[in-house]
């Protein structure tokens, strides 16, 4: 059984998803949830599903070892779930092609620094995009680069606001977010 731990910094919506739907996996589990966000929402939403988080700093996350070493210790794969820090070069290293993050748009199409959530809904709605959609990636040093595993598309009305356009993508991140990372850990038992 592998395990999972999940980084989030926000209301937590994916996370609570993607334990829920290990939670009946034979494949993994998640261990623990990590939050750069001491008022995060997915603190309680953790502790609600009975599953370990902790909040750290910055220090810890990249001057330190104190997260690389937990990681080593608690991890088999690494979900980003809404997690808004750039992941240090040192454990990209410890779990090569083993960190797997969501982006609410089809890259390399607004990725980056600083385009995540709404910042990603307005600029597609403001450029008159006719789809959207959500791109699953590996993580690499750099925001949002990483090799691409799987992209599903939505349609983007006229009419459609950011809001709309965000409750599309939450659609299609529930549907297939957590099949993906466990057809990944699948596919590296073979």
């Amino acid at each position: 059984m592998k395990r999972i731990v999940i980084f989030a910094s926000g209301s937590g919506t994916n996370a609570e998803n993607i334990i829920k739907y290990f939670n009946h996996s034979a494949v993994a589990t998640v261990v623990q949830v990590l939050t750069n966000n001491q008022h995060a929402k997915v603190i309680d939403r953790s502790k609600n599903l009975k599953i370990r988080s902790l909040t750290f700093d910055k220090k810890a996350f990249v001057e330190d070892d104190i997260i690389l070493n937990l990681l080593i210790k608690e991890a088999d794969f690494i979900i980003l779930a809404g997690f808004l820090w750039r992941v240090p070069a040192k454990i990209v290293a410890a779990f090569p092609n083993r960190i797997i993050n969501i982006h609410p748009a089809l890259l390399p199409k607004y990725g980056g620094k600083g385009m995540y959530g709404m910042n990603v809904h307005k600029a597609v709605v403001e450029n008159k995009e006719k789809e959207t959609g959500i791109t699953i990636h590996f993580v690499n040093e750099n925001y949002d680069e990483g090799a691409i595993i799987f992209q599903e598309k939505v349609l983007v009305e006229l009419d459609d606001t950011p809001e709309k356009v965000a409750s599309k993508i939450h659609v299609l991140e529930y549907e297939h977010f957590p099949r993906v990372i466990e057809q990944v850990i699948r596919e590296s038992n073979d």
